[in-house]
């Protein structure tokens, strides 16, 4: 079961920088406890979409509560304050982060092809993409701050590398009606749930038992024009460079069903909400999280 506390910690109500962003995002509570409790929302946006309904979902599955009890009060356990954790945190930018390199990345594949690396685009990116925030929400919460070496943000407190020893997953869920991933031990305890984008009316997920082959930390992503039926026809084979903003993200999960994966995304925005070319896509950090709880014949079951 998720062994985290979710009792909401308190803001401080001194700080208008804090508190009167937060007010306009009346969501931003429930997404980072939910991804505090390995119940993953996706991208931390502030509005109570789809994700999020999901994951609350699926949180209060785990942990029923009698009837009557909101889904909001079961995240909170009832006890709103009673944990010191805040759900803001300060971060200082250090001269590493603003130094990128930062491009735009090019939609077209051949043209990501010629460059070094499919980096961020901006710092605001990157940062966004650390914390699990959109980069939206994320200047709602620093207004007038201009993202730069020394500055100093407010963040949401959330889990921003897999711990050191993450549990086994014993097997994956991959569930298409639902657009969701659950990883499960040996006693069907829930170890971590997220949201994903699952096939298309193209390429439909193919419903079936398969076992990761392995698992790749910043993929160089081989292109195969072949296999996507929206390509463009004068496009040819070519290798595009590793990177957050790369087609498959940051990690590359193989199965043993041939040209599928569990991967990452370079838009965390559309997971849950957009069609893929068959595979499991999932957030960079949801996907890092994941990919430290699977091996080499680790069963992943695509279902309905």
């Amino acid at each position: 079961m998720v062994a985290v506390s979710l009792l909401a910690g308190p803001i401080d109500a001194q700080s208008p920088q804090t508190t009167a962003p937060l007010q306009a995002f009346p969501a931003f509570e429930i997404q980072v406890l939910l991804d505090r409790a390995g119940f993953s929302p996706g991208e931390i946006d502030g509005k109570r979409g789809s994700n999020t309904e999901r994951a609350l979902a699926a949180y209060a599955r785990v942990h029923p509560q009698p009837t009557g009890t909101s889904d909001d009060a079961i995240l909170r356990g009832g006890a709103r304050g009673a944990d010191a954790t805040p759900l803001l945190v300060s971060y200082t930018i250090t001269p590493e982060d603003a130094a990128g390199p930062f491009r735009p990345i090019p939609d077209d594949m051949m043209e990501k092809a010629k460059l070094p690396a499919l980096g961020y685009s901006s710092l605001a990116e990157m940062l966004g993409e650390r914390f699990h925030v959109s980069p939206t929400l994320l200047a709602a919460l620093n207004p007038g701050v201009s993202l730069q070496a020394g500055a100093t943000i407010q963040v949401p407190n959330v889990e921003t590398a897999p711990p050191a020893s993450p549990p086994a997953a014993a097997k994956v869920v991959v569930s298409r009606s639902m657009s969701s991933m659950t990883a499960l031990d040996a006693q069907e305890n829930v170890l971590f749930y997220a949201p994903t984008t699952t096939g298309s009316e193209h390429d439909p997920l193919p419903i079936g038992t398969w076992a990761v082959t392995a698992v790749l930390h910043n993929p160089v992503f081989n292109y195969n024009p072949d296999l996507f039926w929206d390509a463009n026809p004068s496009q040819m084979k070519a290798r595009l460079p590793a990177g957050p903003n790369g087609p498959v993200g940051t990690i590359w999960i193989d199965l043993t069903k041939e040209h599928y994966g569990l991967h990452g995304s370079p838009e965390p925005s559309q997971i849950g909400h957009t069609s893929s070319h068959g595979c499991v896509r999932l957030t960079n950090w949801d996907a890092a999280k994941l990919a430290a709880m699977v091996k080499k014949g680790t069963p992943v079951i695509f279902v309905e």
